[in-house]
């Protein structure tokens, strides 16, 4: 778990709510499918980051007159809502938390960027105090709150890393519980207020299916492993000759028979080698660097590369098998698209139980309002 999420994991629930993530079904162009992270080294290119959408101001909302933005100054209460106040030390705490969780300085925001902040931050706890005075009935048990700090402990390599994290993140242990309580209180009363309206017919995940082929088209993939030696940019010819060397040495080794993975382990200088064995798994062409790509897609499965020369070094690659463009079958996706038509009615159904919710409540702001 990021530092991201342990600093926010308070009663801003609110975006816990959403059950699955609502992410499209990534059918085609598998960038890893062996499992492996792809190495920091390597000529593969990073996937692209999702966004978090945040719902849309409500008309019901009542703000102060514009404040020129040089003379901003945080009001106490921040804003009401149904007469419950949130405080002007609750928004600056959750602010200050989100700010130091992402490595940004506060004195490097402007006074404009600061505020956009506070906006945000105003409308997470607006929606904390609605959903939650909703879902107040729902009971969390203490065996519930174990079974989710055991999910979180999980994810960090042992109990003193946790416990770091969950210190460096601003957050004690019974901070932490209290917010897990609220959450899965928020969870579960959506989830019955959700009832049916995520069901996905089978009907339903073929159309897309049919809808949408070019979702489902794959070009031609490699699956290969390489043994890189890294050549620096400053590295004076000198050095670079003798990674040429090493390479040509390895690819020797390799093509005798020596096991690549093992050779990988032992020689490659690519950051995660001695555990990956230099495995990229399958790829696309355009993932790769030219030089790379033209080599690995010009082999055949089981032959070793002599030594190519990209941006990053020397590489000595092995393919170890090929899979022609096609469209991938039905069946091999049904799952991910039935959950990814299920995540997305939930979060239609979501937005609009807290656009109800929100249209039902007196809110008063004192932030001033946005462009």
């Amino acid at each position: 778990m990021s530092k991201f999420t342990l600093s926010l994991l308070s009663p801003l629930a609110v975006v816990a709510i959403v059950l699955t993530p609502a992410c499209k079904p990534a059918s085609s162009n598998p960038e890893n499918a062996s499992g492996n992270p792809a190495p920091a080294a390597s000529p593969v290119a990073a996937p692209a980051a999702s966004k978090a959408v945040a719902p849309e101001a409500d008309a019901k909302t009542t703000t102060a007159p514009a404040t020129p933005a040089a003379t901003l100054e945080l009001k106490d209460p921040v804003a009401t809502v149904n007469g419950e106040a949130i405080s002007k030390a609750q928004v600056e705490e959750a602010f200050n938390a989100a700010v130091q969780s992402s490595g940004v300085k506060a004195d490097d925001l402007t006074v404009e960027q600061k505020l956009s902040g506070y906006r945000q931050i105003v409308d997470e706890l607006i929606m904390d105090k609605i959903v939650a005075k909703a879902a107040a009935a729902e009971t969390i048990t203490d065996a519930d709150i174990s079974t989710e700090m055991a999910k979180l402990k999980k994810q960090f390599p042992s109990e003193e890393a946790f416990e770091a994290q969950l210190k460096e993140a601003g957050q004690s242990l019974d901070k932490l519980k209290t917010a897990l309580r609220t959450m899965l209180q928020q969870q579960h009363w959506m989830q019955g207020q959700i009832k049916d309206a995520d069901k996905v017919a089978d009907e339903d995940v073929k159309k897309f299916y049919d809808s949408n082929p070019e979702e489902f088209k794959n070009p031609e993939m490699v699956k290969a492993s390489h043994i890189l030696f890294l050549v620096n940019k400053d590295d004076t010819e000198e050095v670079a000759k003798k990674k040429e060397e090493a390479a040509n040495k390895a690819a020797a080794r390799a093509k005798k028979g020596e096991d690549f993975n093992k050779l990988a382990k032992e020689l490659s200088e690519e950051p995660g080698a001695k555990e990956s064995g230099g495995d990229l798994g399958f790829f696309a062409k355009d993932r790769m660097v030219p030089e790379f790509a033209d080599a690995a897609f010009t082999q055949k499965p089981g032959d070793i590369s002599a030594p190519v020369k990209t941006q990053f070094g020397w590489h000595v690659i092995k393919v170890s098998e090929k899979k022609p463009a096609g469209t991938v079958p039905f069946e091999e996706v049904k799952d991910q698209i039935a959950a990814y038509l299920k995540s997305t009615k939930q979060r239609e159904a979501v937005q609009g139980i807290l656009k109800k919710l929100k249209d039902s409540a007196q809110i008063e702001s004192t932030l001033p309002p946005g462009n």
